[in-house]
């Protein structure tokens, strides 16, 4: 709890704003620039935060899963990757 309220205070976030950052982090294709823009939290940042609010484990699976991957850096990806949702989102909705 203590570490909770540490990451509050020390980026002004509301309980509301790390748990969006918490879902973002763990989004596939939401890159860590689109959290620095909109928390102002860069990926050492997401990193720290991450730490300080999963369980180790979860930790340890989601830096697995999150490091080196393209999409989550918006300088690795592919030019014609602009958008969050895949081309077969909502395909049943076109």
């Amino acid at each position: 709890m203590e570490r909770h309220k540490a990451v509050l205070l020390e980026h002004s976030l509301s309980e509301e704003d790390v748990s969006r950052i918490i879902e973002m982090a763990w989004e596939d294709r939401t890159a860590f620039e689109a959290i620095a823009v909109q928390f102002n939290l860069n990926q050492d940042g997401v990193i720290r935060l991450m730490r300080s609010q999963l369980k180790p484990n979860s930790f340890k699976h989601w830096r697995a899963r999150t490091r080196g991957q393209v999409t989550k850096h918006l300088h690795l990806r592919v030019a014609g990757v602009s958008r969050h949702q895949s081309r077969q989102h909502n395909k049943l909705h076109r």
